[in-house]
């Protein structure tokens, strides 16, 4: 079994795709597979189609979904391997099951990666942590689920991991820029900047990449591009710690080219 969240969704069971082509047998998959594992109550599946107020035939619909999902892993297992459909899609208590092995669904794989180099980083582990956070970045193949129409609880998940996917890329250039790696991450950092124009993590980054490579006009221009930005569409100006870094690039200041300087505005607790 193979399930991928992490973009457009994909489930395969021995080489047999078992996404539903109809939206809302698919939502189900989605919902269930995102929380594999893990019991969820028949209400917030039915939440999740219909919303606060389901309809009087919710229930039977719901039972029509599930029987839908059993026949696909049926139809994919044959009868070989003594597996059946309620050994995966199991009716508990209350709710739903989506038995999966370990490893077979992106997103706890992707969950364990970021852990890891989370783990990595507070041990000052800086080669592992990049490398855990880019192999846990590699698993995205797109916007989480982009192909699946989303309800009121999927729309927590995949808000919740589009930001997690944006905070590990911070931490990952991070990681890499404590490493010495600010030339290489040049292009990725102005792109970045580009697509999030709002991002003052990302900012101070490429700032700081700039910087090391001897291009510190171009890191006060971020800085003035960013500081307009925010200006124009919120009415703010940058961050007294950005404003900060700014003033330390106008200096020269030496620790911005120090090894344990990672592009991160809260600089003040490393150098303290």
């Amino acid at each position: 079994m193979d399930i991928w969240l992490l973009g457009p969704l994909t489930a395969e069971v021995r080489g047999r795709s078992i996404v539903p082509t109809a939206a809302k047998p698919r939502q189900i998959l989605a919902l269930l597979a995102i929380h594999a594992n893990r019991v969820l109550p028949v209400g917030t599946l039915m939440e999740e189609i219909w919303g606060a107020e389901p309809p009087q035939s919710a229930l039977a619909t719901l039972h029509t979904y599930i029987l839908q999902l059993r026949r696909r892993l049926t139809a994919a297992y044959g009868d070989e391997g003594g597996v059946s459909a309620k050994d995966v899609l199991v009716t508990q208590y209350g709710g739903y099951c989506w038995q999966a092995p370990e490893d077979s669904v992106d997103v706890p794989r992707y969950e364990r990666l970021v852990t890891a180099g989370r783990i990595a980083t507070a041990e000052d582990r800086q080669e592992e942590a990049s490398a855990h956070f880019r192999e846990a970045l590699a698993l995205w193949r797109g916007s989480a689920l982009v192909d699946v129409r989303i309800g009121p609880v999927l729309s927590i998940e995949v808000a919740r991991l589009e930001e997690s996917r944006l905070g590990v890329l911070e931490r990952c250039l991070e990681a890499d820029l404590r490493l010495g790696r600010h030339a290489e991450l040049l292009a990725e950092l102005t792109e970045l900047t580009g697509r999030h124009p709002l991002h003052e993590g990302l900012h101070a980054q490429c700032m700081t990449a700039l910087y090391r490579a001897g291009r510190s006009w171009q890191a006060l221009d971020v800085y003035q591009r960013l500081r307009r930005r925010l200006a124009e569409e919120l009415g703010l100006s940058p961050s007294p710690r950005l404003q900060r870094l700014q003033q330390a690039v106008l200096s020269a200041e030496p620790w911005l080219d120090a090894p344990g300087y990672g592009g991160d505005p809260v600089f003040d607790r490393m150098i303290s």
